[in-house]
């Protein structure tokens, strides 16, 4: 099993799922740069810091919610959809595995008592935000 999959439906980027197993020794992104959102593993050595900063207002234009997940406990399957809402790929996640969710649409089986730990950009709008199929 890799330790990062990245999943999509032609040219369209879906997901990415990263295994709890993954220890990178220097800093890594999963996601490319264009991406709406960034996940990535900063890496410092015993010593090191992150100065103190802020982060400057930035105007980004944004046409979809990603979201990254991180199964915080338990099992399930991830079920992702191309655009079309056809079925692409399923994996079962475990605890310590994070997904980010880029495209498409998407689903979850619970096959255990599970806790997921969801992120994603706001503010929440509402449930019109979603659209089931």
């Amino acid at each position: 099993m890799q330790s990062i999959e990245h999943i999509g439906s032609k040219d369209t980027p879906l997901a990415c799922i990263i295994r709890a197993e993954i220890d990178p020794h220097k800093t890594t992104f999963v996601t490319p740069s264009q991406f709406e959102q960034q996940l990535g593993f900063i890496v410092y050595p015993a010593g090191g810091e992150v100065p103190r900063h802020f982060h400057r207002p930035v105007e980004r234009h944004l046409t979809r919610t990603s979201e990254v997940v991180l199964l915080r406990r338990g099992r399930c399957v991830l079920d992702i959809y191309d655009t079309e809402q056809n079925l692409v790929a399923s994996r079962e996640l475990k605890t310590g595995d994070i997904a980010i969710l880029v495209g498409g649409g998407h689903a979850y089986r619970m096959l255990e008592d599970t806790v997921l730990l969801e992120v994603k950009q706001g503010p929440y709008t509402g449930v019109e935000e979603r659209e089931r199929f």
